[in-house]
């Protein structure tokens, strides 16, 4: 495909997987994700990938740099600058977190699909 075309809140909401890359292109990429209750993505920082996060459906704490936080929901975007240290934790005890981020420039192999998060460590610490 040239590009991605599609219902991006539905796939988004149908994602059970820790990530999946939906498309990747020269300069950005395109990847749905879900946490499950409680989980985080872990703190992290891309120091040349600016990212961009849409909530589609839970409650999420975004915490920049350690110290700044901000709690938003489904509707909410957020935008992490380049350099930042970040973590996205799914604030529900009991509903998962489902959320679509772009990267610029893609961050991930193309095709990428972790199906948990400890599969999507495994596979960056190689």
């Amino acid at each position: 495909m040239t590009g991605y075309v599609g219902p991006i809140e539905k796939a988004t909401e149908k994602n059970k997987y820790f990530r999946r890359v939906l498309f990747t292109g020269k300069h950005m990429q395109l990847v749905v994700m879900c946490l499950q209750p409680k989980e985080e993505i872990g703190n992290e920082v891309h120091a040349h990938v600016d990212q961009f996060f849409r909530i589609e459906e839970g409650r999420a704490r975004f915490v920049f740099n350690g110290t700044e936080e901000h709690l938003v929901g489904a509707g909410s975007a957020v935008v992490v600058p380049a350099g930042t240290y970040h973590n996205v934790i799914n604030t529900s005890p009991t509903k998962p977190l489902k959320l679509y981020t772009i990267y610029t420039p893609p961050q991930h192999p193309d095709g990428t699909v972790h199906k948990t998060k400890a599969e999507a460590e495994a596979a960056e610490h190689h």
